[in-house]
This record gives C-alpha cells, structure tokens and sequence, in this order.
C-alpha cells in the first residue's frame, strides 16, 4: 500500500518539471520542499532554446514567453576596448531562440502550471531519511509544523540540489572538486546606453594574459536591468572560511551579501560605460564546484539536477539540463506507475542523462578555465551545442537502430519542428510541434504518394495495441495526394517542410517520443520493426 506513486524533494525548477510532468500524467506525487516560500533570487536566469521546446511540448512556453526577455548575444571587452560581438543566432527552423529569465519567475510559471492539474508545494517539509524495497520506498518526513511523517510510494526523485540528502543516502559518489574563485552575485539597474538583450562580458588582462577582474552582465526583463557577477574583494571573502560539512562548496551564500558600493566599485573599474548601479534586488557571494554521480539513481530511487551534476554557469546550462533530466525520467515514471513499462525503463534515466551531464560538466569547465576557444567548433555548431540542440541519444536501449546514417533526423536523435502543414478543419497551418503538444508517443506516417498509404491503418492499430493505447498516429501526405477516406487524422505538408525536415521521399514511419526524440525510423513503414521499437517501452 502506498500514501502517493511519486515522492519528489525539491521544488525548484527540476522537482516541478518532474511534478508538472507526472501530474499531468495523472500520477499522484507529493512534491516537498524544506524552505518555507520561494527564494527571490535571479539564480539561473538563462533559458536554452530546447527547454523552450520541452516548455512548448508542455504547453508552458507562452507564459515563459510573455515573462522572459531574448537574449540576442554577448559583447566583450578587454581592458575597456571591445573585442567584437558574439551574435547568438540559430538556423531558421529552430523555433525559439535563447532568452533569459529569473528562476524566481521560472519557478512561479511551473508552480501555476502544476495548479491546473492539482500539484502544489508542500513548504516547509523536508526529507530526512528514506530506505527502498522491491516494491517501493519509505521515507520519513518533518513538515512544517515539526511533525514526523512516513510515506510509502513506489519511486523517490531527489531534486534536492548539490547537498542532496537523496544522494548522500543513496551513497553516490560525486566526484570532482571546487574552483579557487569566488564571485558575488547582484541584480541590479545601471544606467548605460548599451544596447538591450546583449551580455556584457569585461575583463582585464595583465601584461602576461592572465584575467584579474572580471564583470558578467546578463540581461533581466526591466529596464537596464541585469544580473551581474564579479570576483569577490578580499573584504568579503576571509582566508579561514569554514568549507561545507559534505565538501561540496557551491551555491549561493547569503550570509556574506556584497553591498552597493561593492557592485559599484566593480563597475568602475570595468564598466564599458561610465554608469551608476542601483535598486539591488538582492546580492550573495557564489562558490562554484565540478561534480557529478557515478549514476542516476538505484533502483527506485533517482537523482536529477544540481543532485547528480553540478558545474561552473557558463553558457547557462545547469538548470536547462536539470530540467531536461525531469522531463526525461518523468514519463518513464509515469509509465512505470501504470504497470506497462518494460521492466528496466526507469532505469535508461541514467544511460541516457548521465552522458548529457559528464559532457555539460567537461564542457563548462572548459570553457571557465580556457574560454569558449577551448572548443573551436564552427559558429552553428557552437550556438546549437549551446542551445541544448544536440543532444542525442542513438546509443539508448530504447532506440531502434535504422537505416545507415543519411539526411533527416535518425533514431535517438531530436524530432525537428517545421511549419506548412494543414488540418482539414483549420484554417491556418500548424507547425509540427502544434500537433505535439501534450501528447505522450506520437506516429507520423508519412506517403509520397496515395499507394504508399497501403497498410497504414493496419501499422496505426498494431502501433496502438503494443503501446497499450498511450500513441496518437498522423497521416502526413504532400498536397494533392488523394489516398482516399483513412481512419487517421491528415495533415497535409503544404509547404514540403516535414518532407525537406525528415528527409523523407516514400513510406516512411517516425516515432516519435514524450519528449521529443525519435525511438525509430523505419522505412519504409513496417509493422515490425516499429512494433520491436515499442517493446523497447512498453511492456509486452
């Protein structure tokens, strides 16, 4: 017997993400968070573009979107003259661009979001130890009113940030260490006339080349606003500071606020702009560690977020892939829950994510310690790398292997957007992710021409039947091919955009996951491999 399917400890935008995307599922979880309101703190302000497409495939982009501001690139100066613009520019297919965000906003719009499928916070309740089983997980709770609980569920997610209770019980190994500096954090209003939605990189180099002042200024929606880091001033940061009981030094620590005149000294030393700062939000000193698990989890239990992987801000990629690792393992959970996963799904949450996390931890220490030169890649490699964009997973367990490597997205791979396509009662064009949206497994049944529809309604229903149900199939058909009354919904590629996107030209069949990668392309379409890709998910 269990109190509730889910326990999740950590509400911040990883533990929400999980939340949102089991509740809207109809999983019953319990999301519990120690402190007792949210932090007003502009923490992780940079939002990718594919978090934008998993908020999209949520339905939560367009709050995220009225709310956030774009970020268009970033300017660098050395020794106050400028060194050129790093303009962030994605190709025309991808259909968000980066922006930023605080995360206090960013947990605001998840937290409503959760609301509308009745998930909410429970403040003020923290996880105090937890032991597993064969068929669940108990764990002891104190609320907020001192009380102790136990709660039984069958899965455990600790999003409880880089002093994890979670993984610490577990006994995961977080290896890695601390960079020597230390930063102040401030969010404050300047004065300048730079230009809005550029980050503002200044630096001074000694004689030799080393950096020894630094100023980042990344923008926040107001005016002139911006959330800035700088190297702390020997005043605030004492040679005998006490390191963290677990050695994990990383994070915000309040208790050693910088003042106005701290920001202020910084800037007038490195602005580019003569400019006074003003109307501080709020300020901390930040500590920055390398570090991640040897694995996501064992058995019911898991890890995402700052829990498995924590690493230097640079390029904003943390909390974007903390938010990925939820997404990820919250609709093979939600499988689970319902008794028709394969046995062992849950646990591609760790084969997959876990070589996501040693790269984004490689890679931004790399770039903190070396620059963004230590990797020189072309400039559209660079910005969808950045963009999350690339991420892939053709090694998973849950692909089905396809044809040799050719034009088009292959399995593993992320299933691209594209526009043009036409519902018979529409009287506008979709876009592909439109057709996505809220939707668990998703087959698109492409046909060049009206005989390559053959056999479809027989794939859609075997395709439904292994999928225990949980699939929605689309005909996708150049226009004027007449394949005659189908039994499935019809889009039609107006434009050529899904046949140019997935480089198909005959009978195709693309399956394409919760959360936005293809499991399969099979061509031409055929009932068995699709079905052995189902049977990858789905329990027989």
């Amino acid at each position: 017997m269990t109190d509730t399917e889910v326990l999740i400890a950590g509400a911040g935008p990883v533990g929400l993400t999980a939340a949102l995307e089991l509740s809207r599922r109809g999983v019953a979880c319990r999301l519990v968070d120690r402190l007792p309101e949210r932090l007003p703190y502009a923490k992780a302000v940079g939002i990718q573009p594919r978090t934008l497409e998993v908020w999209d495939r949520t339905g939560v982009a367009r709050a995220a979107l009225d709310a956030a501001v774009p970020l268009r690139g970033q300017l660098t100066y050395v020794n106050g003259a400028e060194q050129g613009r790093m303009e962030m520019s994605l190709p025309p297919e991808v259909p968000y661009g980066f922006a930023a965000l605080p995360q206090y906003e960013t947990e605001r719009i998840l937290e409503e979001h959760l609301a509308r499928f009745g998930g909410r916070i429970e403040r003020g309740t923290e996880l105090l130890s937890f032991v597993q089983d064969t068929d669940g997980v108990t764990s002891r709770l104190r609320t907020a009113a001192g009380e102790e609980q136990e709660v039984r569920s069958l899965f455990l997610v600790g999003c409880d940030g880089a002093h994890s209770v979670v993984r610490k019980t577990l006994g995961l190994s977080f290896e890695g260490g601390a960079l020597p500096e230390e930063y102040m954090l401030a969010d404050v209003e300047v004065d300048w006339d730079l230009a809005p939605g550029w980050t503002v990189r200044s630096m001074h180099h000694t004689p030799d080349g080393e950096v020894d002042d630094l100023l980042v200024c990344i923008p926040l929606p107001g005016r002139c606003r911006y959330r800035m880091s700088m190297l702390v001033p020997p005043e605030l940061s004492p040679r005998d500071r006490p390191e963290a009981a677990d050695a994990v030094a990383h994070g915000l620590e309040t208790e050693r606020a910088p003042r106005l005149e701290h920001v202020q000294a910084v800037l007038d030393r490195l602005s580019p702009r003569p400019t006074t700062a003003s109307a501080m939000r709020w300020s901390s000193v930040f500590r920055i560690s390398h570090r991640i698990v040897d694995r996501y989890g064992e058995g019911r239990v898991f890890v995402a977020g700052d829990a498995a992987h924590i690493h230097p801000p640079t390029g904003a990629q943390g909390m974007n892939t903390g938010i990925q690792d939820a997404y990820n393992l919250g609709w093979k959970l939600a499988l689970a829950t319902r008794g028709i996963a394969r046995p062992g799904l849950p646990a591609s949450y760790d084969t997959e994510r876990r070589p996501v996390g040693e790269e984004v931890v490689g890679r931004t220490l790399r770039h903190a310690t070396q620059g963004i030169q230590a990797d020189p890649d072309d400039p559209v490699t660079v910005g969808l790398r950045e963009a999350q964009l690339l991420i892939a997973y053709p090694d998973s367990p849950l692909v089905e292997p396809g044809p040799a490597a050719g034009p088009g997205p292959a399995a593993g791979e992320r299933a691209p957007d594209c526009g043009g396509l036409l519902d018979p009662l529409a009287t506008f064009p979709l876009r592909l992710y439109d057709v996505l949206r809220e939707r668990d497994h998703v087959l698109l049944l492409h046909a060049a021409s009206a005989d390559g529809t053959k056999g479809f309604e027989e794939l859609a229903d075997t395709a439904r039947g292994v999928a225990h149900g949980q699939l929605t199939c689309y005909c996708v058909l150049p226009e004027g091919v007449d394949a005659g009354p189908l039994p499935l919904p019809v889009l039609r590629d107006s434009r050529g955009e899904f046949r140019e996107r997935y480089a198909t030209g005959g009978s195709d069949a693309f399956l394409v996951r919760p959360d936005g990668y293809l499991g399969a392309r099979v061509s031409p379409a055929d009932p068995g491999p699709l079905s052995a890709a189902l049977t990858r998910v789905f329990a027989a």
